[in-house]
């Protein structure tokens, strides 16, 4: 699983944290961690949540290009 720095991105983009946007989608500064480094695949449900707290799309977060 490759990183993904887009949620990096857009979570820097709105000035959070990752302990800020874990908070705001229910899970741990260590999952938000591991998700942003790849070594953790995200329920659909916690994709969902991310994509609103950040305001994005599935698409613009998690889909392969």
């Amino acid at each position: 699983m490759a990183k993904n720095l887009r949620i990096k991105a857009a979570r820097a983009a709105k000035d959070m944290t990752q302990k800020e946007l874990a908070e705001c989608v229910g899970v741990t500064r260590q999952t938000m961690n591991a998700i942003e480094k790849g070594d953790y695949n995200p329920s659909i449900r916690l994709c969902i949540a991310i994509c609103k707290a950040l305001d994005k799309t599935l698409n613009d977060l998690f889909w392969e290009e």
